[in-house]
């Protein structure tokens, strides 16, 4: 570990809509800022190719170009984005305390805020075929993407509440949607299993997994297979939406910050404030509801705004 230490009004961890959005507002705030991007600079969209649905982009825009935008737009201000991983953290619990951040192993941060915006990561099957066609009609986000296959037949993966939603989400803007169940029942609760069932271009398809994504460049196709009898079945659609959950980038917190049994930092009221003063989280490492890089960015606002009246309060 490095013997030199580094002071700071506030330091980001992550680099998302909601680590950036963070950053320009608080340089602006003449926090003078420093950002940590971790282990996928840009987040989430970095592995997305088409953003449609974010506001100011009438034609769309690229995934990785708008976080080089967001990345051009922080730095304008005064934000030094530096290439690194947050690797130990040990945060005061006393107002007005200086919270200790190890980078990489080597280097120490004190910082006097702290805003975490490391997000989420979604769950997928982990087959080659699947991961080859990510961005090329593989996705994880039907809420996102799901405008892309307007009037085409697609597939979901899953069985909770969210897949559900999904799934009647497609059945409004697709023609036809095929809903995998590993198990012979869904996990999701009766409203929203009512809903499925009730929408007449939903087939549920009950002890079946994905065999394989069919394609080369782009999706053409799913080979499925019941686990009970091992009959394979095929069909063309142009997308496959995985929705079976996803992980909050938060282990490096675990018995630091308070966060619900599933992982997700917990905030206080409408606020980013977690229940350590001066430690501030935005963006999907908090938010399991909404997960769109619009409600990131507003959270990463609100982040450090509430840093900056943090640090108001103290002075």
């Amino acid at each position: 570990m490095s013997d030199t230490i580094e002071r700071i009004k506030c330091l980001i961890i992550g680099s998302g809509p909601a680590g950036y959005t963070a950053a320009i507002y608080a340089a602006r705030a003449d926090l003078k800022p420093i950002m940590y991007t971790g282990m996928e600079p840009g987040g989430q969209l970095t592995t997305t190719t088409e953003v449609d649905n974010f506001p100011g982009y009438p034609e769309g825009i690229d995934g990785p170009t708008m976080m080089v935008q967001l990345q051009t737009q922080a730095e304008r201000f005064g934000t030094e984005v530096r290439i690194g991983m947050v690797t130990a953290v040990e945060f005061s619990d006393k107002i007005g305390g200086i919270h200790k951040v190890v980078v990489d192993n080597r280097n120490t941060i004190e910082a006097e805020t702290v805003i975490i915006s490391t997000g989420a990561t979604a769950k997928y099957l982990g087959i080659e075929s699947e991961q080859r066609l990510r961005g090329g009609g593989v996705s994880a986000c039907a809420v996102c993407d799901g405008f892309f296959y307007k009037g085409q037949d697609v597939a979901i993966v899953g069985a909770g509440d969210t897949a559900a939603e999904e799934a009647s989400y497609l059945a409004n803007i697709c023609k036809n949607v095929t809903m995998l169940v590993r198990k012979d029942e869904m996990r999701a609760s009766k409203a929203m299993q009512h809903r499925v069932n009730n929408l007449s271009n939903i087939t549920v398809k009950y002890n079946t997994e994905v065999d394989e994504v069919l394609g080369e460049q782009v999706v053409e196709g799913l080979r499925m297979v019941n686990n009970q009898t091992k009959e394979k079945e095929e069909i063309a659609i142009t997308g496959l939406f995985i929705a079976i959950g996803h992980k909050p980038n938060t282990d490096i917190f675990k018995g630091k910050l308070e966060m619900d049994d599933t992982g997700y930092l917990i905030t206080e009221g409408k606020s980013t404030r977690t229940n350590m003063p001066g430690v501030f989280a935005s963006g999907d490492v908090q938010d399991k509801e909404y997960r769109q890089a619009v409600t990131a960015a507003g959270t990463g606002c609100m982040a450090a705004l509430d840093a900056e009246r943090y640090l108001a309060s103290i002075e």
